[in-house]
């Protein structure tokens, strides 16, 4: 049995379906590692978005307790208790 060799046009298809596969790959890799990117930005702002979230539940389960209310008051609405004397630092 005899092999055929293979005709220049024949080396010539061949050799173009390996550059194409090849840029095809190539333009796959960088599409995964974009995707990649995304995927790791997208897992940042889930795990600040779960802090958030766990901040306000403690802040809605904790919303009733009277040091809790005191400390609001102080520090955000700069209220004082009765007798207490505030003093302010600047720069």
């Amino acid at each position: 049995m005899q092999v055929k060799k293979a005709g220049f046009l024949t080396k010539i298809v061949v050799l173009a379906l390996l550059i194409a596969a090849s840029v095809s790959l190539l333009r796959m890799q960088g599409m995964i590692a974009n995707a990649q990117e995304e995927l790791d930005t997208l897992k940042l702002q889930v795990a600040s978005q779960s802090q958030t979230n766990a901040d306000l539940r403690d802040a809605v389960e904790h919303s009733e307790d009277p040091t809790r209310q005191k400390d609001i008051a102080r520090n955000e609405l700069g209220l004082a208790a009765p007798g207490e004397k505030v003093i302010i630092f600047t720069d």
